[in-house]
């Protein structure tokens, strides 16, 4: 069997054999894809263009948009044309790199939230202290850390997974190059080791941050409660508790399908498992995050009303 060092490409986990599901495969990733680029496509342009959108949370939630574009733009586009054209093959370079740019935008994002949470936290229950404890400096600088934690992961786990001897094949039961599908293919028992503790490390700390996110919810609602106004409350509850629904739904699915034991896994599961934690969220994120916002729903209904405007100009100067 080809070693790791030998090895020039992977083969990608094919849907199925029928040439309906693998069109039908196509459709619904291409269906999620757009709803994404255009959610986060909006949503940046909205902040970017809007003045009245320059704040710490629409500033977190720029960031935030670019991390579900590169979530998507990274897996999606090759399931899509795997399923599309029947190829399955990846380099070993082009692996390699999606699985660093996935680590990379996905540690970034969780990162993200969890400033996104800070945020509210200091919003609703410090409000006196907001424009110190999230001044323009400090926000750019809770950014950058963001980014620059998502890719200090990135780089440790893609340089020790590949770093492994690979003597198991080459194929990989996923339709993306995902960190559990490459160690099965590892006969290094002290690499597989040293890669399982460092998953181990990461996932303890997401688990901290999810606590942290948890326990800043908790005293988030606290203080909604003492809102003596019931659609005051409503409306707390109403935009706090889909968020904290999309990072459980983050949190549970990846750390499941990353440290679940070997028992457990099937090729429907793990695939299920990935499409929950890479591609749903970024789909839902855009409609989550700009649901009860306000200002954001106005400002991306200006830049629609302009886009139709423009359109309709263009084609009646047309004819």
């Amino acid at each position: 069997m080809p070693n790791s060092s030998s090895m020039a490409q992977f083969l990608l986990l094919a849907v199925s054999d029928r040439r309906e599901l693998q069109l039908l495969h196509f459709w619904l990733f291409l269906g999620i894809s757009l709803a994404a680029l255009l959610g986060n496509g909006l949503i940046l342009s909205a902040v970017a263009c809007d003045q009245h959108l320059h704040t710490p949370r629409d500033f977190f939630l720029l960031h935030l948009s670019l991390t579900d574009l590169g979530c998507i733009c990274t897996t999606v586009p090759k399931a899509m044309h795997s399923s599309l054209w029947g190829t399955t093959t990846i380099s070993y370079t082009g692996c390699a790199a999606q699985l660093f740019f996935f680590f990379f935008f996905m540690s970034a994002e969780f990162s993200l939230l969890t400033i996104m949470c800070y945020d509210r936290y200091v919003a609703i229950c410090k409000p006196l202290h907001y424009g110190t404890l999230l001044g323009s400096r400090a926000c750019a600088h809770m950014a950058a850390a963001a980014w620059a934690s998502g890719f200090l992961t990135a780089l440790l786990h893609t340089a020790n997974t590949f770093s492994l001897p690979l003597c198991q094949g080459n194929a990989l039961g996923q339709f993306f190059c995902e960190i559990p599908q490459i160690l099965k293919l590892s006969c290094s028992h002290s690499g597989f080791l040293r890669e399982i503790r460092l998953t181990a490390v990461t996932a303890c700390l997401v688990l901290g941050c999810f606590v942290f996110i948890l326990f800043s919810y908790v005293q988030i609602f606290r203080a909604v409660m003492r809102i003596p106004s019931e659609q005051g409350r409503h409306k707390a509850f109403s935009t706090c508790l889909p968020h904290i629904t999309v990072v459980s739904l983050f949190v549970s699915t990846s750390i499941f399908a990353y440290l679940k034991p070997p028992s457990l896994s099937s090729p429907s599961l793990d695939l299920g498992l990935s499409v929950f934690y890479s591609v749903v969220p970024s789909a839902l994120n855009p409609l989550i995050y700009s649901l009860r916002n306000q200002e954001l729903k106005d400002a991306l209904r200006k830049i629609m009303n302009g886009c139709f405007s423009g359109a309709v100009k263009y084609l009646c100067s047309g004819v």
